[in-house]
């Protein structure tokens, strides 16, 4: 759109003139001396506010501007959108009438002239006089001189000194402006904004200052007058400033609707309006009815643009439209006269505006409509009435009119035409959905516009090219009689025929605005990944490039496709061959020898049409440029599409290592047939896996001369050879396998002829066993000027391939891929076992294996060892071959590994033994033990032999446990008056710290199993203490002692062990639970090991609580038995059973408990029946029951309760040594009469005797 006037394709908003924010001078936009003689100016004479307040206000308002905002709707942040101009404290406006010609003389007797205004045609002095519709002055009035509101920023003085001063100067500026706005005949608003530095909240003792100040201006506190408190959070000022703004907004739309409200009125009168003289000259007439009626109807169109009313815009634009072409106005207009290109400048405007309206309304397709319903009437027009359309002018139009939409499509932005969107169109409207569109009557993208303007472009190149050579002279100035045949060319918004396409001079760059159009194309199908048409579009402007010998230009776009260029893979020819010969000019300009190389490597297939005259020799490719040095050239398959087509197979599908395979390496050439022959220097096929490069050396004879058959075969002898750095492959690629300096040699003639294929018949030897296959193929030309090395993947096909003989026969390998081979290793004869390996190993020992290495070949062999131990947390182990030292690995989290341990020379038919220890692991775990015996024999060192041997090494766990804490009866309490507890800590230092706080005993049962296949002796079993939580000091110790020569267990069987565990507080105010970690640890070997070797097996216990804080009941036991049994008069006398209750108290409370017991039919007892116990804090007290069993041999149950009186809480009466427990309480034995007479035996008297001196309660301990 760059081609129309400025300003008369611009987006309308309000113009906003806001004034004293800024103290910059203010340029006037009226230039023309004639307006700017009779503008009308309007100044205020306060000075700008220049407060940091007032510059962030100006800077918001500012980045409000919407004049670079898209033409459409979804904006709906902002309520306003405003044009806006800052200024200082005056600007110019436009005079509102216009002055009458310096020469004219007015006749007195007549009426009075009507002035109108400088921009109208009834002025005589404005460039539409007489018959003119309108201009783009016209809008430049509106857009750019004339404001629809004057925003006024004024300060408010706090200073009550100044004040009154402060306010009388405001209220006489501000009527100065408004008075002076008010004279020049617009209608343009005022609307002032006053800054106050104080905060909303304290700016109310303004109040009568700001009532006065309105009075006297007249201004509406609610429309044009507003406070604007500046102290304020950034935020809270930005939203205020939008307030205001938005309230302006509403004054700008009205004063557009004033305008538009006015253009119609005029429109209804019906009469036309007469000019203030009448013209005297040229065609003595003035502007018809109809034409006021384009005039009205466009200004109507206009202030309902500026009024954001588009669908009200868009019906008068259509309006003006139509009457514009129709058969009063247009059609009235000769084709000669200037006129007819103003009325047709003025239709392009307005078609262009009636499309932004539509675009802006979401109707794309009927823009699309519009646009070409607008082409298609000015063809006719202009083919019936102008110059005709088979001109330079039409094509230049017409590109033009493609331009406009693009551009459109970029201003509006539709988020469906966005890169991002998959369709490269926009969808129909809903209402057109069911309409048969064509496809070109959907809205495509900004590309498919830029492209068809192009193709004008190419057109107005030809047609301007083909001007006769008269009418390209410039027009002679001496002879005016002499008329121009320039007329029978459309000038219309493009230059004459002797500037388009001059004789002598630069004329119009035709080439320059192919390229900008292409370009801009490109850029927007590249954008939308249509790569196709982005190419085509690169090609074509390249082409243009040339025409402008742009060769640099040409390199940077080319280039990149021409290396990725995906019409290789997809055959077209054409399309390769255009690019690439355009590529070669440019590349033959800068001196790219690689590149013209390549491409003349490529235009060698026959696949490309032959073009006339050219050598088609690869080794005059650099004939015109000049070298310093010879150049080395490597390209591949990847980038060209070769003449030449490699192939190489083998004629096994698998082999073994030791032999040699036979192979074929197959060259074609699909060169033209009447090209020069080929001569390759060598030419190298790289393996992946474990075969050697094989590399063949070009040797001149004659035999190639007198043989010119399309296929020949030839054998080659590969000789292994040391590799030199000449020979050394280029290629650097991760499939190429060469890693070792050793390759295969092979000399013979390697011209190959055009349409000639060569076949290369190989024997591969084979070494090391594995997957191999060909991965490429090199070959390498090397003429005096260059060298150039070309490599061929093999491709991964699955075709089957062809074997050739000597005598030409030939035979179809029916295998797929028979570029791959399997090579399977040498059967090796090299033993490895182990000597003494067992079913089981334990945790916790080591591991020793004997590992045999025999040596059953034919001779001597050079072994190593590699060992790999896999598993889970892998131990270390020690390798030591015979007398050696030994070989040590890490541990690792997966494998442990132990590569390359030499074993030496192994003589036929000798064996040597390697120790391997693992050291011990602590849990039961499966490993598997890798050997793997790497040798090669002394005879053949060229071919590895591998022996290998997996073993499966399971350790369990010798010994599971469970266990079972009881707690016990222990004999000390805490007392706080115990002399021994005080610890003197006035000699300072640190003092060993003696455990004083309560202390409980238990016993922990131990039941251990062994899960091993054979006896095992257990030397010894003990309980740790891992660690401790809660401020407490824990001990064990075992109850009963181990025979000196162990014990040994049998599997599956169980052996119990009882420990005792006391746990004591470090400090007796500490009253929480205590627990501990413990450990069994059973030290054990197995019967057939030696003495010494000690394995000990450590299994955690779980967390035990041994201090609690809670009161507890313990029940104890002990028997008695007459000494006489016999002096009874029954049978067998009862024994008598002392029952002991023992309540702790550990807290701090005083505690009262209920004791009551039960009668039962199988005891009698001596004691209260029921009976209240006071236990005082950290104390604990016991009562004794004496029992006498009515019954023998069974278990009694006593039925005790006790109770805590306070939380009517009852107690559990844990069990001590000799009792049990169920779910009814605790359960007491009584012994057969032969038990109890043993247990009467063992008792002691003086005991006795002491228990029936006792009370029957007593206290114990107290605190």
């Amino acid at each position: 759109m760059d081609g129309y006037p400025a300003g008369s394709l611009d987006h309308n908003v309000p113009f906003l003139v806001v004034s004293g924010l800024g103290t910059a001078p203010t340029k006037s936009l009226l230039t023309d001396p004639a307006l700017r003689e009779q503008s009308i100016l309007v100044r205020s004479e306060v000075a700008p506010i220049d407060s940091r307040e007032a510059k962030t206000i100006l800077r918001y308002i500012q980045e409000t501007d919407a004049t670079n905002l898209p033409w459409n709707s979804r904006d709906i942040s902002k309520k306003y959108k405003f044009k806006i101009r800052t200024i200082g404290r005056e600007f110019l406006l436009p005079p509102r009438r216009a002055r009458l010609p310096e020469n004219f003389e007015a006749n007195p007797s007549s009426t009075p002239l009507i002035l109108h205004s400088p921009f109208s045609p009834l002025s005589p002095g404005s460039s539409l006089y007489p018959d003119g519709l309108i201009d783009t002055r016209w809008l430049q009035k509106h857009q750019d001189f004339i404001p629809s509101v004057c925003l006024a920023f004024y300060s408010l003085t706090s200073d009550p000194t100044l004040a009154t001063l402060h306010d009388n100067q405001l209220k006489i500026d501000i009527n100065a402006v408004k008075n002076a706005m008010a004279q020049s005949g617009y209608r343009s608003r005022l609307v002032v904004v006053i800054l106050s530095d104080q905060s909303p909240t304290s700016v109310n003792q303004f109040q009568e200052r700001l009532e006065n100040i309105r009075r006297s201006t007249g201004l509406d506190p609610k429309t044009s007058l507003f406070v604007l408190p500046t102290q304020r959070p950034k935020a809270e000022l930005e939203n205020a400033v939008d307030s205001v703004l938005t309230a302006v907004f509403d004054q700008a739309t009205e004063y557009y609707r004033d305008l538009g409200r006015h253009s119609r009125k005029k429109r209804s009168r019906g009469v036309a309006p007469q000019p203030t003289i009448p013209p005297t000259t040229g065609t003595s007439h003035t502007l018809s009815l109809q034409g006021w009626n384009v005039r009205y109807d466009f200004k109507t169109a206009i202030f309902a643009e500026f009024r954001q009313e588009i669908d009200v815009a868009l019906r008068s634009y259509e309006q003006a439209y139509d009457t514009l072409l129709g058969q009063d106005v247009l059609e009235t207009i000769p084709g000669w006269s200037p006129r007819f290109n103003d009325a047709r400048l003025l239709s392009d405007i307005i078609a262009i505006r009636t499309l932004k309206c539509l675009l802006w309304l979401g109707q794309s397709t009927a823009a699309v409509r519009r646009w070409q319903i607008h082409h298609d009437r000015i063809f006719d027009l202009v083919d019936r009435r102008g110059r005709g359309t088979q001109n330079y002018g039409w094509k230049a139009w017409e590109a033009r009119w493609d331009t406009v939409m693009a551009n459109l499509i970029e201003k509006v932005r539709f988020p469906e035409l966005e890169p991002s969107s998959i369709l490269p169109y926009r969808p129909p409207e809903k209402n057109l959905s069911a309409e048969r569109l064509q496809p070109w009557e959907c809205l495509h993208h900004q590309g498919y516009w830029y492209r068809a303007a192009a193709r004008h472009l190419f057109d107005r190149r030809r047609l301007a090219r083909s001007i006769a050579e008269d009418d390209r002279k410039p027009p002679d100035a001496s002879s005016p009689s002499h008329p121009s045949k320039a007329y029978s060319y459309d000038t219309y918004m493009c230059p004459e025929p002797h500037e388009e396409f001059p004789l002598a001079g630069p004329g119009v760059n035709h080439a320059q605005l192919i390229f900008d159009h292409l370009v801009l194309a490109r850029r927007e199908f590249e954008k939308r990944h249509q790569v196709r048409a982005s190419i085509e579009l690169a090609l074509e402007s390249c082409k243009e490039l040339e025409r402008m010998q742009e060769w640099e230009q040409v390199m940077d776009i080319l280039v990149p496709l021409w290396r990725d260029m995906s019409f290789r893979k997809e055959g077209w020819w054409d399309a390769m061959e255009a690019l690439s010969w355009t590529l070669r000019s440019a590349a033959v300009q800068v001196g790219q020898k690689d590149l013209i190389v390549a491409i003349d490597w490529e235009l060698l297939n026959r696949g490309f049409s032959k073009r006339p005259g050219w050598h088609y020799d690869i080794t005059k490719s650099l004939s015109d440029i000049t070298l310093e040095d010879q150049p080395v050239i490597n390209i591949t398959d990847e980038h060209v599409t070769s003449f030449l087509e490699a192939s190489f197979i083998f004629k096994n599908e698998e082999g073994k290592a030791g032999q040699n395979c036979p192979a074929q390496l197959s060259i074609t050439s699909n060169s033209f047939l009447d090209a020069a022959p080929i001569v390759l220097e060598t030419i190298r096929v790289e393996f992946d896996g474990n075969l050697r490069t094989i590399h063949l050396k070009h040797q001149p004879s004659n035999k190639q001369a007198s043989t010119s058959s399309r296929l020949r075969v030839t054998r080659i002898s590969l000789v292994e050879t040391e590799a030199s750095d000449d020979t050394e492959s280029d290629d650097d690629s991760e499939m190429s396998s060469q890693t070792a300096s050793t390759i295969l040699e092979g000399t013979d003639d390697l011209t190959l002829l055009p349409g000639q294929t060569r076949i290369f018949d190989v024997d591969v030897p084979l070494r090391e066993p594995g997957d191999a296959k060909a991965t490429s193929v090199q070959v390498s030309v090397a003429p005096e000027s260059f060298v150039l090395k070309y490599t061929m993947k093999i491709q991964e096909d699955n075709l089957a391939g062809l074997w050739h003989s000597l005598s030409s026969s030939r035979k179809r390998l029916t295998r797929a891929n028979p570029h791959k081979i399997k090579i399977l290793p040498r059967p090796p004869k090299m033993e490895v076992r182990l000597a003494n390996m067992l079913e089981q190993y334990y945790a916790s020992e080591y591991v020793g294996l004997e590992l045999e290495l025999l040596n059953e070949e034919d001779a001597d062999a050079n072994t190593k060892l590699d060992i790999v131990l896999h598993g889970q947390d892998v131990p270390s182990y020690k390798v030591r071959i015979e007398d050696s030292e030994g070989k040590s690995s890490t541990a690792g989290v997966e494998e442990s590994r132990l590569d390359g341990i030499s074993a030496g020379t192994i003589s036929t038919s000798k064996s040597i033994t390697a120790t391997i220890t693992i050291d011990p692991v602590d849990r039961p775990a499966v490993f598997d033990l890798v050997v793997k015996a790497r040798y090669h024999l002394v005879s053949d060192p060229g071919t590895p032999i591998i022996q290998q041997a997996t073993y499966n090494l399971n350790i369990v766990n010798p010994f599971e446990a469970n266990y079972d804490l009881s707690p016990r009866l222990h004999s000390e309490w805490p007392d706080y008056f115990d002399p021994e507890d005080i610890q003197d800590l006035a000699g300072g230092g640190e003092v060993a710290r003696r455990p004083r706080g309560i202390a409980q005993k238990w016993s922990l049962a131990t039941r251990y199993a062994s899960f091993a296949q054979e006896d095992l002796a257990i030397l010894d079993l003990d309980v740790s203490v891992v660690s401790t939580q809660g401020n407490v000091n824990c001990k064990t110790s075992k109850s009963q002692s181990m025979a000196e020569d162990g014990l040994v267990i049998s599997p599956k069987t169980i052996e119990e062990a009882h420990f005792e565990v006391i746990g004591q507080k470090l400090d007796l105010d500490d009253r929480s639970p205590a627990t501990a970690d413990l450990a069994l640890t059973i030290k054990w070997r197995r019967l057939t090991s030696s003495k010494d070797v000690v394995n000990a097996v450590t299994l955690p216990l779980p967390r035990f609580f041994v201090t609690s804080s809670e009161p507890r009941v313990l029940a104890g036991v002990s028997y008695y038995s007459p000494p006489d049994p016999s002096s009874s008069s029954d049978s067998s006398s009862s024994p008598l059973l002392f029952l002991d209750i023992t309540i702790e108290n550990p807290s701090n409370h005083f505690l009262t408990f209920g004791l009551m017991m039960e009668p039962s039919e199988e005891f009698a007892f001596s004691g209260a029946k029921t009976t209240t116990l006071n236990v005082l804090p950290v104390a604990r007290r016991s009562v004794t029951y004496r029992l006498l069993p009515l019954v023998r041999g069974v278990w009694v149950r006593p039925t005790l309760v006790v109770r805590d009186k306070y939380f009517q809480k009852v107690l559990k009466i844990i069990p001590t040594e000799g009792m049990k427990s169920d779910r009814d309480g605790v359960l007491v034995w009584v012994p057969p009469e032969s038990e109890a007479e043993s247990e009467s035996e063992c008792e002691d008297e003086s005991e006795i005797g002491s228990k029936d001196k006792e009370s029957k309660t007593t206290q114990d301990t107290g605190a």
